[in-house]
């Protein structure tokens, strides 16, 4: 399996949509732990980097730097 690139400020898709119906988080902290945040509700979720790389289904928008 790939390894996936994410960065701060990216658009990624997750494996299970978000119960407000949209499968788009905004990525606003890295670390240990990583904070996404619902496009749809602005929901955020704090979850830890393992979790969030198993979870991750694909980048949808990468943020230039």
């Amino acid at each position: 399996m790939e390894q996936k690139e994410f960065g701060l400020h990216d658009i990624v898709e997750m494996k299970k949509p978000h119960p407000c119906g949209i499968n788009r988080w905004k990525v606003i902290r890295l670390g240990m732990d990583i904070r996404i945040k619902c496009e749809g509700c602005d929901h955020s979720v704090m979850i830890p980097r393992k979790e969030f790389t198993r979870k991750i289904k694909k980048i949808l928008v990468k943020h230039a730097e």
